[in-house]
């Protein structure tokens, strides 16, 4: 009974440690020569896991689009030229914007899990639109 109980909680403990951290670079111009994008701009990812947003070249940032985001998430926004990392706990579809580029089209999606119906599209101005819907279209919603 006692290993049982050491077992079960060791296994709890460890759960954590299952999570992944993906990366999202920031780019002035892609790998296939697209320019101001996100690589990847579409990520599956589990709940509990996080994603870094690399600054890997000036004059970018990554916000939410927050009229898009799943109810009771807390959105994020960096600066210009910041690192940043968020976890994603719970199951949905996480739109994102580079605010200086959104209007060329740097958005980006994450699907976390197995979310339900995707959000209609929200505030995204010029190429985003046709960019997201693309996205969007990829996640199979």
């Amino acid at each position: 009974m006692r290993f049982t109980a050491t077992l079960a909680a060791a296994i709890t403990l460890a759960a954590p440690a299952f999570a992944e951290t993906h990366e999202i670079r920031m780019l002035s111009r892609g790998a296939d020569g697209a320019m101001m994008v996100f690589e990847p701009a579409y990520l599956e990812i589990a709940p509990g896991d996080s994603v870094t947003f690399l600054a890997t070249e000036k004059s970018h940032n990554t916000e939410t689009v927050d009229d898009m985001l799943p109810e009771g998430f807390e959105s994020w926004k960096g600066k210009r030229d910041e690192e940043i990392t968020v976890t994603f706990d719970a199951p949905g579809y996480y739109p994102y914007k580079c605010k200086p580029h959104e209007a060329m089209g740097m958005v980006g999606l994450i699907k976390v899990g197995e979310p339900g119906s995707a959000p209609k599209i929200g505030k995204l101005r010029g190429k985003a639109v046709p960019v997201m819907e693309e996205l969007l279209a990829r996640a199979g919603s």
